[in-house]
């Protein structure tokens, strides 16, 4: 009976053992003092900003990239046709990069074919540009967090060695190593926030460089159609 009652007690005292051992994200953002609250909460707000630019982006790019598949075929026919504000209201009722380059061309036919293809070439920087829209934002918000993050943990490192200095070594090791890990906590935020960016970063420049093929494929068909024998 009284083996049965020590094994219960060291089984509760395990379990009350682990219980102090656990610790939740909140718990050691809060424990990290004020400079890492304020940092992880710099860190937030970058990762909402990453957030949003990266949906706001995909939708945009998504839309840019819809287009009848048989919006050349018409635009050729009311070319070679002659009714070019046909073809020119066709390209305003169709909202898309493509549809605005080749309204650009449409625009420019009569004139020289090197006219016509540096038009074209001006509205198609135009239109990348507006496609790759903050981008660089949320490039810089990939290589700044992981930095912000480390910088969080240095801080947190020197505070910790710092109440080790002028204890005069008595400090708890206990208090210096939750203090320590908590710190690392920044480093965490950081990369993750990094990572997701980072992520999206690419994701976007390649969605965005398909569209820019599109338009690219788009702009010869057109200037081949001029170059065509009447």
């Amino acid at each position: 009976m009284l083996l049965f009652q020590d094994l219960t007690t060291e089984t509760e005292l395990g379990e009350i053992a682990s219980e102090e051992k656990t610790l939740s994200v909140i718990d050691l953002i809060f424990n990290g003092g004020t400079g890492a609250i304020v940092i992880i909460s710099v860190l937030f707000v970058m990762l909402a900003v990453a957030l949003y630019i990266y949906f706001e982006r995909i939708l945009a790019i998504k839309a840019a990239s819809k287009i009848d598949k048989n919006f050349m075929n018409q635009i050729k026919d009311h070319v070679v046709s002659g009714k070019l504000e046909s073809a020119k209201i066709l390209c305003a009722q169709t909202d898309s990069p493509v549809a605005r380059l080749t309204e650009k061309g449409i625009s420019r036919i009569g004139k020289p074919l090197d006219d016509i293809n540096t038009s074209i070439e001006s509205a198609g920087t135009l239109e990348v540009y507006k496609l790759e829209k903050n981008f660089n934002i949320l490039a810089s918000i990939a290589g700044a967090a992981p930095m912000i993050g480390f910088l969080g943990t240095v801080i947190g490192m020197i505070l910790a060695f710092h109440q080790m200095a002028t204890s005069s070594g008595q400090a708890e090791m206990g208090a210096l190593a939750s203090g320590i890990y908590t710190a690392m906590t920044t480093t965490v935020a950081g990369l993750t926030v990094g990572i997701i960016a980072y992520l999206g970063y690419n994701h976007l420049v390649n969605r965005a460089d398909k569209v820019v093929h599109k338009m690219e494929a788009n702009a010869v068909e057109f200037l081949d159609l001029l170059n065509e024998p009447a």
